[in-house]
């Protein structure tokens, strides 16, 4: 394949600004403002430990604050509620445990549905 000499500048000029343009895009700053901390039972619980020493660490790595709330009650389903009803922003982070894959045999109604309504962050 032959290349023209026009065709073939045009390439060069544009593989040596890539690197200049590419310095231009930069990622937007994440947190940038307070984050919530979802956690589906009574301060105190099992939960609730984890819960603070999780949110004091990104605390501190992030530069913003974590605020913990503490939803209990219906076996953890009114914490998942509150979870599903908020903006789905990434400002939001929601504790689950065992009861999301329990209480949907349990419950004849949750008001959300564990899979499609909740995304996970970590395995």
């Amino acid at each position: 394949m032959k290349l023209p000499r026009r065709k073939f500048l045009h390439l060069a000029a544009g593989a040596a600004a890539l690197p200049a343009v590419s310095r231009i895009a930069r990622a937007q700053s994440y947190p940038t403002r307070y984050v919530r901390l979802i956690v589906p039972f009574p301060p105190g619980g099992a939960t609730d430990p984890i819960a603070r020493v999780l949110a004091n660490r990104l605390s501190e790595v992030w530069g913003q604050q974590v605020v913990i709330e503490n939803k209990g009650g219906a076996g953890g389903n009114l914490g998942a509620q509150a979870a599903v009803q908020s903006a789905s922003d990434g400002y939001t982070i929601f504790i689950s445990a065992a009861f999301l894959a329990i209480n949907p045999y349990l419950y004849r109604s949750l008001g959300y549905d564990p899979i499609s309504d909740l995304s996970p962050i970590t395995p």
